[in-house]
């Protein structure tokens, strides 16, 4: 593991906000499957005393990182695939009223797992590709005939590439290096060209409130950031920021009540008692605890 400066302003000034939970010293890579129960399990987490963006520090060395993320599997994910296309439909629908519809032009969908959000705007007219570095998530992308690149922004097949859009959902807060990142998605898109960032929100009074015991707080994120953190980060890479808005998500029940069990095992198990008593396993609610957001902005023309 390794000590850093704030991502966000620099400094070497923090003070710990939540002790390491973990026994162990390299990252486990079953923790990092998107759909893991690990509630509550992290290292050390840390808040810059300058700016207050929290991270995690000491932090998991960058090429550990991405082996978790080039080896991990996820069945269950694929199995939640309903909820998370209801999901990205609502996330297509609100990107759109900045960009209006597709029509051909180009989508760059960072981490984009197994493809969910790539097949959702191809089928709204987008020319959309996705980039990933789990083999997996890549083979279930591409059995669906998705295009999709093996590997991450620095990828050879997107040397010469820009996009109309690129997304990033849910891939902020395990990135070692965000303002990197942001840098180069900064060069991916075409002058004017938008970017989408989704992530939980630590500033959100449901994370104020529950303290310790807020879900988000895993072994996987490594960064917290809230609507003033992110924006300042991606102000100073240069994008023009629009909006910082809360959205939530689809869960179906049967999935939402596996959820619970890993943060609540009472709890968890009455839910799955509910849900399988009267068949509501398949059925997708929206969720918003408003600790989820996103960042809409605009490459400068």
């Amino acid at each position: 593991m390794k000590y850093v400066n704030c991502n966000v302003c620099g400094a070497d000034n923090w003070f710990v906000r939540y002790q390491s939970t973990l026994n162990t010293h390299a990252p486990r890579v079953e923790a990092f499957r998107c759909t893991t129960p690990d509630y509550g399990e992290h290292t050390q987490i840390v808040q810059c005393a300058d700016c207050a963006h929290i991270f995690a520090n000491p932090t998991w060395e960058a090429d550990d990182l991405l082996h978790a993320y080039t080896t991990v599997e996820d069945e269950t994910y694929v199995a939640e695939r309903a909820g998370r296309e209801l999901t990205f439909e609502k996330h297509l629908n609100a990107l759109e009223r900045f960009t209006g519809a597709g029509n051909g032009r180009t989508l760059l969908d960072v981490g984009a797992y197994i493809g969910v959000f790539v097949e959702t705007a191809q089928n709204a007219g987008w020319r959309a590709i996705g980039v990933e570095p789990s083999a997996w998530a890549v083979r279930e992308a591409r059995r669906r005939d998705l295009c999709m690149i093996e590997g991450t922004l620095d990828s050879a097949e997107l040397a010469h590439q820009t996009f109309d859009v690129l997304t990033m959902w849910d891939v902020i807060e395990h990135l070692d290096d965000p303002r990197a990142e942001l840098e180069k998605s900064f060069a991916k898109l075409k002058p004017g060209g938008l970017i989408a960032v989704h992530t939980m929100n630590v500033e959100s009074l449901t994370a104020r409130l529950m303290g310790s015991r807020w879900p988000w707080l895993m072994e996987m994120h490594v960064q917290f950031f809230g609507k003033r953190s992110l924006s300042r980060l991606m102000a100073d890479v240069g994008f023009d920021i629009l909006e910082a808005r809360t959205e939530g998500r689809y869960l179906r029940l049967g999935y939402l009540a596996s959820r619970l069990e890993g943060f609540n095992k009472p709890l968890g198990k009455l839910a799955h008692w509910a849900v399988d008593k009267f068949r509501l396993a398949e059925v997708a609610i929206p969720i918003n605890f408003g600790d989820l957001f996103t960042v809409y902005a605009t490459r400068p023309l």
